[in-house]
């Protein structure tokens, strides 16, 4: 009995002890706890301003751009918006490159770009790019405002309302050159081998991104061509042969003249119809200076006589598209040098929705050619007739006997171009070139005035463009070459 009080005793003295060796372990651990987190408090409330990296790689390089950033936000006269500084910062960066293929867009501009490759927008329909601190066209869209006022690759855009846009972002001059519909805009453009800088005024209008546009000619030959490179692209293709071969497709023309190029999942669907399988269709070499090949896969393939038409509009991912059909399947070219743009874009969006587009590799033709700022050289040159680079004439200004001025010599060659006789073409409006504008007049149910007005100059414009087309010398050359290796 003793014994049993004395073990009972004993067990209570080791739980009181174990107890109690609990409670100071808790204390202990509380009292380690709370002083942590004091002399964390205190460092980063008095201590060096390293204290806020921990846990975090300080990166040493950024050190001059946070210093920036902070004493404009501290010191300068009036508020600042943080996100435009850091936008600003994104697109220094970008601009430090020297890439008029790398960009950074906002929320805004990233959305506007979505529009322009997916569905349709409101603008002028040209492919622009920044290059050397000017913005110049790659090439007008078909069937668009730009087309249709004459813009031309390779010109350069000075002004935009008359305000300069030299040194300015593609993305900049974009938001100023779109608008809604019906509004205008006029663009001051300076043309290569032309001395004096020419206003064009355009009306915006929407811009539907149709891509692919097919038409049977005589002796079964199709045309088809592809605009640009958009989310659809390769869908209307397809249906576009589809129907070109239940109409008795015999030989095919396909026009990439003017495409400034686009989605390259796109251009890569359709080499493949042109290309046999297991053949390369570019490659893509990056930093490192490692090379990948892409090959032509299994599927439905294009099986009739093939002839490509470019010129230098062409671009991008018409040049991959024209360089894999040329020199994987022997398909000749048409025309003219392409554009010559041989490197390949990544897009980043990030959490915001803005964007950043940059160069990441160079695309190489199948047999290893880097065609950047090169271009490709068709198989057969053709050069358009000379009346095809002909400036816009503005219908907004009248022209009128006794006038002198550029506008009023391209006018004369304009009426020359459509087999009327305007006298000595000189740039002075003298009675010939008024008796040449009533003839004109005349035969196109005009008011005959002998003045060039809007109506007139906008007749004069499309006339000629249709004259262009009926007597387009490439196309011809293309069916000619077909025939010719039947």
């Amino acid at each position: 009995m003793e014994q049993d009080k004395s073990e009972q005793a004993q067990q209570e003295t080791q739980s009181s002890y174990i107890k109690m060796k609990k409670f100071k372990f808790v204390m202990l651990l509380f009292f380690l706890v709370f002083l942590t987190a004091g002399i964390t408090t205190f460092a980063l409330a008095f201590g060096d301003e390293k204290a806020v990296n921990v846990g975090v790689t300080e990166r040493s390089e950024f050190q001059k751009l946070y210093e920036a950033y902070d004493k404009l936000n501290q010191n300068y006269y009036k508020d600042l918006d943080q996100d435009k500084l850091v936008n600003g910062a994104i697109n220094g960066m970008i601009d430090s490159v020297g890439d008029p293929y790398s960009d950074y867009m906002n929320e805004e501009e990233a959305k506007k770009f979505q529009e322009s490759i997916s569905s349709s927008f409101e603008g002028i329909g040209a492919e622009i790019q920044e290059k050397d601190g000017y913005i110049s066209i790659v090439s007008p869209i078909k069937g668009s405002p730009a087309e249709k006022a004459g813009l031309q690759p390779n010109d350069i855009i000075t002004k935009v309302d008359d305000k300069s846009i030299q040194g300015m972002s593609v993305t900049d001059a974009v938001l100023l050159i779109r608008g809604e519909k019906g509004t205008k805009v006029t663009l001051t453009i300076q043309r290569p081998g032309q001395d004096k800088p020419m206003e064009v005024t355009i009306t915006r209008d929407e811009i539907p991104i149709e891509t692919v546009y097919a038409e049977m000619k005589d002796n079964g030959v199709a045309e088809i061509q592809i605009t640009s490179f958009s989310e659809n692209t390769y869908k209307e293709l397809t249906e576009a042969l589809n129907e070109m071969n239940d109409k008795g497709m015999k030989k095919l023309v396909l026009d990439l003249r003017q495409n400034p190029g686009g989605l390259l999942d796109q251009a890569v669907k359709i080499s493949n119809l042109f290309v046999p399988e297991g053949e390369v269709l570019f490659q893509v070499k990056d930093s490192n200076g490692k090379v990948e090949k892409y090959v032509s896969e299994s599927g439905q393939k294009v099986e009739v006589p093939t002839a490509v038409l470019v010129d230098e509009g062409s671009a991008s991912a018409a040049e991959i598209l024209s360089a894999a059909v040329s020199e994987s399947n022997d398909i000749p070219l048409i025309g003219t040098k392409t554009f010559g743009k041989g490197t390949v874009q990544t897009a980043e969006t990030f959490k915001d929705g803005s964007n950043m587009k940059f160069t990441t590799a160079k695309w190489l033709t199948p047999k290893g050619n880097w065609i950047h700022e090169k271009g490709i050289k068709p198989d057969v040159e053709v050069k358009m007739p000379d009346y095809a680079q002909l400036p816009y004439i503005n219908p907004d200004k009248e022209l009128k006997e006794e006038d002198l001025s550029d506008s009023v010599k391209t006018a004369e060659q304009m009426l020359k171009a459509l087999d009327l006789d305007p006298g000595k073409v000189d740039g002075y409006y003298d009675a010939d070139t008024t008796a040449a504008v009533k003839e004109f007049q005349g035969e196109n149910d005009l008011e005959v005035t002998g003045t060039l007005n809007g109506e007139t100059i906008l007749k004069l414009m499309t006339d000629l463009r249709e004259k262009l087309k009926e007597n387009d010398p490439q196309l011809k050359k293309a069916i000619e070459v077909l025939n010719k290796d039947q």
